[in-house]
């Protein structure tokens, strides 16, 4: 399935009322490779999350990514201590195809472990995902996305605290992602990287700074107007009125 393009309108999320997206309107042509940057508490997250559809707009509307999906989300929000092998974590990559309750074909549990070897971790399918250092357990999440094989793919700070080897390893499979006509939205911290390998990017203060060539986007003027009013956001901000 190729995918669509992905167009947002007016979009406005909150958390408990306080702006995290403010009034934000754009596209993600198909097949793009952007590159989502900003300081921190810039709603970057959750528009990734108002993508995928785990977070509901309190204004605006998104277009075309209904069914389209598969998100990467942050290494911290996730609970490794829950007792799952590397297999069965890259299995829930079938969630959408055989949902809660069917058994998983025997096809399935053969991708997953040809996704597994594909990352670099061929016979890990038993080890419990608790006893994995921090770039083996992105390895996983990356195979588990292998397995869902979705048309548009949302990657949130998908190289932090990874050695420079998997980091490398990871950013070749994003691009053959890229190459293969998906497209890709990434939340990033390492400007020099998205430089060298993102050519379109959103600069994001919950207000939109930027959208396009990432060279016209990460200019000097926008990074400061971004590290201002990060500087300048208030703790108990006013509620979003509109």
């Amino acid at each position: 399935m190729s995918p669509a393009e992905i167009k947002i309108a007016d979009l406005t999320v909150s958390h408990q009322r306080r702006p995290a997206v403010h009034h934000l309107s754009g596209r993600f042509a198909p097949g793009s490779l952007t590159a989502v940057v900003g300081p921190n508490g810039a709603g970057k997250t959750t528009l990734l999350r108002a993508i995928a559809g785990l977070h509901r707009p309190d204004g605006g509307r998104i277009e075309g990514a209904a069914g389209q999906v598969a998100l990467l989300p942050q290494q911290s929000s996730l609970d490794r201590s829950f007792p799952l092998t590397c297999l069965d974590a890259v299995l829930l990559g079938l969630w959408g195809e055989t949902g809660a309750f069917r058994a998983i074909p025997r096809a399935g549990r053969a991708r997953a472990e040809a996704a597994l070897a594909a990352i670099g971790l061929a016979g890990f399918e038993r080890r419990p995902i608790g006893s994995l250092s921090a770039g083996q357990f992105q390895r996983v999440l990356f195979a588990r996305l292998l397995l869902q094989d979705a048309p548009v793919i949302l990657l949130d700070e998908p190289f932090n605290a990874l050695d420079a080897r998997t980091a490398a390893e990871l950013l070749s499979l994003v691009k053959r992602w890229h190459g293969e006509g998906r497209t890709v939205i990434a939340v990033l911290h390492d400007l020099d990287l998205v430089r060298r390998e993102f050519p379109e990017t959103l600069l994001l203060a919950r207000d939109c700074l930027g959208w396009g060539p990432t060279g016209e986007v990460l200019t000097a003027a926008n990074r400061l107007r971004a590290r201002m009013m990060a500087e300048a956001w208030a703790e108990q901000a006013e509620a979003c009125a509109a």
